[in-house]
C-alpha cells in the first residue's frame, strides 16, 4: 500500500487491488503532520537525560567488568611466575587452574546478567517512552484535530520519503513534552 500526500495536505492511498494488475485509488482527505524524530531525540530533555543515565551505566559496567577482569589477569601473571621460578607444587597449579576457570565462568555470567538487565531497562524506558508520546500527542490533538500525525526520521530510510516543512510539529511536540515532563518532576518533588 503506498500513502500520497498532495500540497493541499490531502491523502490518497493506493492499495494493489485482488487481481494484482492494477492499483486502486482510494481518495481520503484529512489533516496531517509530522515529528522529525530526529529532532525529539535532540531536544526532548526526558529522553536525553535517559540516554545519558544509559551511557552511564553501561559505562560502570564496563569499569566494573574490567576491574574484574584486571583482577582475574593478576592472579594469573602471579602463578605464571611461581610456574616460572618452579616454586608451584602440582597441587596448587591444577587448584589455579581450577579458580581461574571458574573466574573466567563467572565473569561471563555476570557480563551476561548485566547486558540483559541493561537491555531490559531500556525496553521498559521505550515502552514508556512510546506511552508517554502516545498520550500526549493524544492531548495535542484534541485542538489540533489531525488525522494523522507521522514520525520522520532523516538519518534512517523510513516509510516517509519527503515531507513538507511545513507539517513539522516537532517543535510543539517537544516543548509540551518537556512541559509534561517538568511538571512529574516537580509532582514526584512535592510527594518526597
Amino acid at each position: 500500500m503506498f500513502v500520497l500526500i498532495n500540497k493541499q495536505n490531502k491523502v490518497s492511498m493506493s492499495a494493489p487491488s485482488s487481481a494484482g494488475a492494477s492499483n486502486v485509488n482510494i481518495p481520503i482527505s484529512g489533516k496531517i503532520a509530522y515529528v522529525d524524530i530526529d529532532s525529539l531525540e535532540a531536544n526532548y530533555v526526558f529522553l536525553k537525560s535517559k540516554k545519558d543515565d544509559f551511557k552511564k551505566k553501561q559505562t560502570q559496567i564496563e569499569n566494573e567488568l574490567q576491574g574484574d577482569y584486571q583482577k582475574m589477569q593478576g592472579d594469573y601473571n602471579e602463578v605464571q611466575k611461581k610456574i616460572q621460578a618452579k616454586t608451584i607444587t602440582q597441587p596448587e597449579y591444577e587448584a589455579a587452574q581450577k579458580r581461574f576457570s571458574q573466574m573466567e565462568q563467572s565473569l561471563q555470567t555476570r557480563k551476561q546478567t548485566l547486558s540483559d538487565q541493561l537491555i531490559k531497562e531500556q525496553e521498559e524506558f521505550n515502552k514508556e517512552l512510546k506511552e508517554r508520546i502516545d498520550n500526549y500527542l493524544n492531548e495535542y490533538n484534541k485542538e489540533k484535530h489531525y488525522d494523522f500525525i507521522f514520525s520522520f526520521a532523516s538519518s534512517v530510510s523510513g516509510t516517509i520519503l519527503y515531507a513538507n516543512h511545513g507539517l513539522n510539529i516537532t517543535n510543539e511536540v517537544v516543548t509540551g513534552l518537556n512541559e509534561l515532563a517538568k511538571k512529574a518532576g516537580d509532582d514526584k518533588k512535592k510527594n518526597k
